[in-house]
């Protein structure tokens, strides 16, 4: 038996990192810019994304941590956001690189840093984190 078409049809496809829209993120205005600074945490301890390499699932908490400028996140257009990473195929350090673009590009934050603290594999826990220092 075919081993590795045995495995692609039991994991399902593997999407490109290209699929992810980041036009599902809606933003709304922070109402004490100007005012004064604060500082959000965000926590999605249920994120998933997909090994490139074996196809296999990932699991990790990503924390999204800033202070905005003007605008912050909607939370719900973020959930939404992040669940399109559920089968794509992209490694730990892209991942969250590409949140933090993502979220820069929309949000144009004075501060913003993403962390991905992946579940072990093989014995091996992974952290990443990015950061994003504006005006």
């Amino acid at each position: 038996m075919d081993t590795s078409h045995t495995e692609k049809k039991l994991l399902g496809k593997i999407e490109k990192p290209d699929t992810v829209d980041p036009a599902v993120l809606e933003v709304l205005d922070y109402a004490y810019r100007g005012k004064r600074d604060i500082e959000i945490n965000i926590e999605q301890p249920e994120f998933t994304s997909v090994c490139p390499i074996s196809g296999l699932p990932d699991f990790g908490c990503i924390t999204i941590r800033y202070t905005p400028k003007d605008k912050i996140v909607e939370l719900k257009s973020l959930k939404y956001y992040l669940l399109q990473y559920r089968s794509v195929g992209i490694f730990y350090e892209h991942v969250v690189n590409r949140i933090l673009d993502d979220l820069v590009s929309v949000l144009g934050p004075r501060f913003m840093e993403v962390r991905g603290t992946f579940t072990p594999r093989g014995g091996i826990t992974t952290t990443t984190g990015v950061e994003y220092k504006g005006e």
